[in-house]
């Protein structure tokens, strides 16, 4: 009796230790699936972080080319615009190079005609006495002819020795009736002392310029359409009148010769209204 409860608790025993040996086996193995799903939980978390990190990189890549593709267009049109605008930018400067070479022309022809005037009136005339001046001015011709020459002292009345010196005048003004002639009194700075009909060198200034007028178109035969009388009195002295002599030089009739080549005036004036628009 003794030996078989001996027996039955040895058994109990044995069976006992393998239990307990297959529990620890159990829970390590719990452990180690514990463990392995931690690992693979924080993988898991890792994984959804980037993958968001992603999309959101994705949605911006998404965002960039689109706006790459419009920038693309939007510069297609700002280059075909800039082609274009240069296209026009060469034309203009085109136009402005023809408009350059028209009033080079006009200046040339103007430039001509006045060459040619005043070699018709230095050499084919003859002025060329020395109380004679011809000068040139921005196209224009001044003939400066010395009162000493066309009237006595404080007197508008021409002298015959003008008339001389006025028919070479005439003869060019009535080659060219194209021309306009404008014929100026001008005085030194004494002050007229005036009479019944002369006030001031203004009187004085007016009235010599007048007598030439009329001894041009009465006695010459210049077309009074073309002549302008006009009196500068003292205002306009070609040197100063300290002396007597610089006095002389200014008590001078000046005759201004103004070629009519209105075509190239008014083109270049046209031309120049246009370049500056």
């Amino acid at each position: 009796m003794k030996k078989a409860l001996l027996i039955s608790f040895a058994a109990l025993s044995l069976a006992s230790c393998g239990a307990k040996k297959k529990i620890a086996e159990l829970e390590q193995k719990n452990k180690e699936c514990q463990d392995l799903l931690n690992s693979t939980t924080m993988k898991l978390n890792l994984c959804l972080t980037e993958k968001d990190a992603l999309s959101q990189q994705n949605e911006y890549l998404k965002k960039n080319n689109s706006d790459l593709i419009n920038s693309s267009k939007e510069l297609t049109v700002l280059t075909t615009k800039g082609a274009e605008n240069l296209e026009r930018s060469l034309e203009s400067l085109k136009e402005k190079d023809l408009k350059i070479s028209r009033l080079q022309d006009a200046i040339t022809k103007k430039d001509s005609v006045t060459l040619a005037l005043v070699t018709s009136l230095k050499k084919n005339v003859g002025l060329d006495d020395q109380d004679v001046n011809i000068s040139v001015d921005k196209g224009v011709v001044f003939i400066n002819i010395s009162d000493k020459m066309l009237f006595k002292s404080g007197s508008y009345v021409v002298t015959d020795k003008a008339k001389t010196v006025l028919e070479k005048v005439a003869k060019v003004i009535n080659d060219k009736p194209d021309f306009e002639c404008m014929v100026e009194g001008h005085t030194d700075n004494v002050p007229f002392t005036g009479n019944a009909i002369l006030l001031d060198n203004w009187d004085l200034s007016v009235k010599r310029a007048t007598a030439i007028v009329r001894v041009l178109t009465k006695d010459l035969g210049v077309n009074p359409k073309q002549i302008i009388a006009a009196g500068r009195s003292e205002y306009i002295p070609l040197v100063d009148n300290k002396t007597a002599e610089n006095r002389a030089t200014n008590r001078r009739t000046r005759i201004v010769i103004l070629p009519k080549i209105d075509q190239f005036y008014d083109m270049i004036e046209k031309e120049m209204k246009t370049m500056s628009k």
